[in-house]
């Protein structure tokens, strides 16, 4: 699952005061988490579910045939959170035995008929009602009100589509059906849902009925024959256009609101070729047979991968006009990874989510490597490396295995999601990608349709490898913290010298980094391997002449900070002569904050960069007071205004010579309003404004209505953007 801002799925505490009952939660308290001792195990999961759109209640049936895990036992403690319990009974062939039972509005506790060995199945069928809007539910950061099942709009005067549709991550699921609601739990499923005629239905698996009633209602049916968690099933109902696609001859559906199925394709059409990219990669084929992706209004998050159907947030709808300025491409990847990380092998527990969430986000900045190339493979690594970063305070951070946490929305947060995929990246780079990749499918084919854990991740490594690679794991997983880098670089009498200082808190462990450097010496690259293992330490190399420039951590796995005390000239070089993406965003960045001659150059080769965000903050950045450089970047910025392929970057251009204040640049401003980027138009209304606010006020009136409402949005947003 992914936020809009970060994947924080969270159930947390659920207040049942409509009930009279407060349920407490060891969630408050920062203790030891247990992994949820299996009773019982399920096994099968049938739902029969319509709805009271009115009340805005679920009535449901529910068959779950289950059995004892080891122990022999005559009950089983369910999870149903404030429901209406209208019969519980066994299934004996035919007939249905009543069963004695208690509920707290929170707990499902029965007694079965008789002692139950763990050889033996029985079946427990429940009649209920759920009433999800009567839940007081604290939510998350992300999950904002987990209360398992939402009616949106249901009496049709909102002004926005009428639609069902449940999230399940973490322990939610229980709030619209009875379950054991841990991810430690697999069960296959069978959901038939009853539905207005008029509606389109999905939930997970094979669509394997569709029955027409007499009363405008339809009744269909979808079964899930592999074994997937509770959290992950899923329903959702209302208008949706479905734009039908395939992969390997399966079934890839994508269900939108009719105004935005025209751009399925565009939206989602990558989906097939990650698929294909991601089972390849694994060595194990996409394993669901179908996979559904659906957009939700109202969702409480961003996207959640429910087992072969995963759901959107309403971002993910756009427009062609608006596919120009953004798209959700990272999180149509994350969540698809999840299919296997997280899906096909499941987290055991919340307090392993590294095991869904590190992966998923792993899954993406891959993707962008295989689709756009190492240098785009960079950014995203960069970029989960700056999220991580802001996140902890001198080295301090929570451990990624976090087995002591408050409650589990702690748990989705940067350590698990950002910082849990360099670690990932860093470990692929020390095994080699070979022995990566078969390490990945040696523990998803070993664990498939089960749990998983760090613990097993790593045996599965060590079993292709021959290695041991506990102090790996010891570091990065069951410890926390990272390292900041103190370097200093010298040369003398023929040797250079690296002096090194781990800065972090004293609190902080010292880590053990196996790290690279290149020594750049007359046009020739020398590398050499380093351990660093010390709180200070001094390494000597024999070098024939004084390097032009010292390049440690070539490949930038450190998962961490390095404190490089480099100079404008040194920046410089990088970024002409070792043109990493973190070698020149570093530089761009160094000189954004510099006005020596030497960082306008640095910003003036920003401008021709092949990344559009180093191009932005280049624009930005540059200098125009120098006459010369002023000649030289105007062109460049003109250029990039007029054809850049990249709207973020021509519209920071525009901007950019709109700050000059220059008439001759009218012009421009009033073709960009022309665009069909609202981004790009949205900048030349703001130029406007700046030489001739008379034809800005203009301009923005003749819009069209859906132009004008996008581009009103976007002028606030950067103006406040520019004014912080």
């Amino acid at each position: 699952m992914k936020s809009i801002f970060l994947k924080c799925a969270v159930f947390s505490l659920v207040l049942l005061t409509s009930l009279g009952i407060k349920a407490q939660s060891t969630d408050d308290i920062s203790v030891y988490r247990v992994t949820p001792t299996k009773e019982s195990d399920l096994i099968n999961t049938k739902l029969d579910v319509s709805f009271d759109y009115a009340n805005r209640y679920l009535y449901g049936k529910a068959w779950l045939t289950l059995s004892p895990h080891f122990y022999e036992t005559n009950t089983v403690v369910l999870d149903a959170k404030g429901m209406d319990i209208n019969e519980i009974s066994i299934v004996d062939g035919a007939n249905n035995i009543p069963l004695k039972y208690t509920y707290d509005n929170w707990k499902l506790s029965i007694t079965l008929n008789r002692i139950y060995k763990n050889t033996e199945d029985y079946t427990v069928f429940i009649n209920y009602t759920a009433k999800p809007d009567e839940l007081k539910v604290k939510g998350g950061k992300a999950i904002t009100n987990a209360k398992g099942l939402y009616f949106i709009n249901p009496d049709g005067k909102a002004g926005k589509p009428v639609q069902i549709w449940t999230q399940g991550e973490t322990e939610a699921s229980s709030a619209w059906f009875p379950t054991i609601d841990h991810p430690n739990q697999k069960t296959t499923s069978e959901i038939a849902m009853t539905v207005e005629a008029k509606y389109t239905s999905l939930s997970n698996g094979e669509l394997i009925s569709q029955k027409d009633n007499n009363d405008g209602t339809r009744t269909d049916t979808w079964k899930m024959s592999l074994p997937h968690a509770p959290y992950l099933f899923m329903i959702a109902v209302g208008d949706f256009e479905i734009y039908k696609d395939t992969y390997r001859g399966n079934e890839v559906s994508y269900y939108l609101e009719p105004k935005y199925a025209p751009y399925a394709k565009q939206i989602f059409g990558k989906t097939p070729a990650m698929m294909a990219f991601f089972g390849d990669i694994l060595g194990v084929e996409y394993p669901w047979g179908k996979y559904a992706q659906v957009v939700a209004r109202d969702y409480v998050s961003g996207a959640m991968e429910n087992t072969s159907a995963t759901l959107h947030g309403a971002q993910v709808q756009k427009t062609e006009r608006e596919l120009l300025d953004s798209n959700h491409e990272n999180t149509i990847a994350h969540e698809l990874f999840h299919q296997w990380f997280g899906d096909y092998v499941t987290a055991e527990s919340w307090s392993n989510l590294t095991m869904n969430e590190s992966f998923a986000t792993l899954g993406a900045i891959l993707w962008n490597g295989f689709e756009k190339g190492q240098d785009m493979e960079d950014r995203e690594r960069y970029g989960k490396l700056q999220n991580y970063l802001r996140s902890q305070k001198n080295g301090n951070s929570e451990v990624l295995a976090r087995f002591h946490y408050k409650n589990s929305d702690k748990m989705f947060d940067n350590i698990s999601y950002s910082k849990g995929s360099i670690i990932l990246y860093a470990l692929k780079n020390q095994m080699g990608d070979a022995a990566f990749f078969k390490s990945l499918n040696n523990y998803l084919t070993t664990n498939a349709f089960k749990t998983g854990e760090s613990h097993q991740l790593r045996l599965a490594m060590e079993e292709v490898t021959g290695k041991d690679w506990s102090p790996y794991f010891n570091q990065w997983y069951f410890n926390g913290g990272s390292p900041i880098l103190d370097i200093n670089y010298g040369y003398a009498n023929g040797k250079a010298t690296i002096s090194v200082k781990q800065v972090q808190d004293q609190a902080v462990q010292t880590f053990s980094l196996p790290l690279k450097v290149d020594f750049y010496v007359n046009g020739n690259k020398m590398r050499k391997d380093i351990l660093i293992n010390k709180r200070a330490q001094d390494f000597s190399f024999d070098i024939a002449s004084e390097p032009d420039f010292i390049d440690l951590d070539p490949d930038k796995i450190l998962v961490g900070q390095i404190i490089d005390n480099k100079d404008i000239s040194d920046y410089l070089y990088q970024y002409k002569k070792v043109p990493s993406y973190y070698n020149r965003i570093e530089a761009v960045k160094f000189a954004a904050k510099d006005k020596s001659p030497e960082a306008q150059l640095i910003l003036l080769a920003g401008l021709e960069d092949q990344q559009d965000d180093i191009r932005a903050l280049s624009i930005k950045t540059i200098d125009l007071s120098d006459r010369k450089i002023k000649k030289e970047a105007l062109k460049s910025i003109l250029d990039i205004a007029k054809n850049d392929i990249k709207t973020n970057a021509r519209a920071e251009a525009i901007l950019k010579l709109a700050n000059t204040r220059n008439t001759h640049y009218k012009s421009l401003m009033k073709e960009s309003v022309k665009d069909e980027s609202y981004t790009v138009i949205a900048a030349g209304v703001i130029g406007l404004k700046k030489i001739a606010t008379d034809d800005a006020d203009k301009e923005l009136a003749d819009l069209d209505e859906d132009t004008k409402i996008h581009v009103t949005k976007l002028i606030k947003k950067i103006n406040k953007k520019n004014n912080k």
